[in-house]
């Protein structure tokens, strides 16, 4: 059974940092690209990050360039994103998620099969 586990979530200042965790059970996830995706509330589910599975490339929406940082531990067969800098507006439950076509590095959420079941993020003082 595919089951993605997303961890690290919690409550920090701004100008703090988390790092987020992914973990994959039940498929290979470096046969994968693997995205990150946030829902703050009233809001849409926004695509933030994302690594391919081919090269390792890594791609960013432009409100955590500079910020984010997306990586993969393949022997541990988890994915990170560490958040810099945080700000009050980066406040949202963060997923990760596999898309149905393995290479597909996009933002589109309906492209997304696999998901975790979310982690909260709190950046106040």
């Amino acid at each position: 059974q595919v089951q993605l586990v997303e961890s690290g979530g919690g409550l920090v200042q701004p100008g703090g940092s988390l790092r987020l965790s992914c973990a994959a059970s039940g498929f290979t996830l470096d046969r994968y690209a693997i995205g990150w995706f946030r829902q703050a509330p009233g809001k849409e589910r926004e695509g933030i990050s994302c690594i391919s599975s081919s090269d390792g490339s890594t791609y960013y929406t432009e409100s955590v360039k500079g910020r984010f940082i997306i990586s993969r531990d393949n022997a541990k067969n988890t994915v990170f994103l560490q958040m810099n800098s945080l700000k009050p507006e980066d406040t949202a439950v963060y997923y990760c998620a596999a898309p149905r076509d393995r290479y597909y590095t996009g933002s589109a959420y309906n492209w997304y099969q696999y998901w975790g079941q979310g982690t909260q993020v709190t950046v106040s003082s």
